[in-house]
């Protein structure tokens, strides 16, 4: 059983292909929802195998569409909530085992957004999405490494195994 991460999906977001970078860059390499959808799913399935425990942190589905195309991806899912995860709890109590605001496990903190930098005092690091393209910044401006964001736009638009997470993280004490 490996735990994986992902967030940001948006299946089912019909405009989500058209949103841009600052740089004014496709967020997402697709031309419609259809295609971004089976790309995920296909990416998603490719990695997990039904055994596996998968942790998806937020904005997930969008719509009902959205929901469907849930129900075919692999794994044991498990739900941290999003600021766009507003279905209806009944739906996504039949596709998802847990159903939370966050979780610790790892020695991680599993959010949707980023945590306030004061709490880093009882876990390691952060595993975050919605931030999709972006990262959490210090002060000074560079990244900070107690973050990682799982946004699809960090992952390759696939999921990450928690042996990933951690030589992402590699070099936090």
């Amino acid at each position: 059983m490996t735990p994986f991460f992902i967030a940001d999906l948006h299946l089912g977001h019909d405009n989500i292909c058209k949103f841009l970078r600052e740089d004014g860059t496709k967020l997402r390499p697709w031309d419609n929802v259809r295609e971004m959808d089976e790309a995920l799913i296909d990416n998603f399935n490719s990695e997990v195998r039904d055994g596996d425990v998968i942790y998806f942190l937020g904005d997930i589905a969008m719509n009902e569409k959205g929901i469907a195309s849930l129900k075919r991806f692999r794994g044991h899912k498990e739900l941290i909530l999003g600021n766009h995860d507003n279905l209806k709890f009944t739906e996504l109590f039949n596709i998802f085992r847990r159903i939370t605001s966050q979780k610790k496990k790892h020695e991680l903190m599993m959010t949707h957004v980023p945590i306030h930098a004061g709490s880093f005092n009882q876990f390691r690091a952060n595993i975050h999405g919605h931030l999709h393209h972006r990262k959490v910044l210090t002060p000074e401006g560079s990244v900070d490494p107690r973050y990682l964001c799982v946004s699809v736009e960090h992952t390759n638009y696939r999921p990450i195994s928690l042996d990933e997470v951690l030589v992402r993280l590699r070099g936090i004490q």
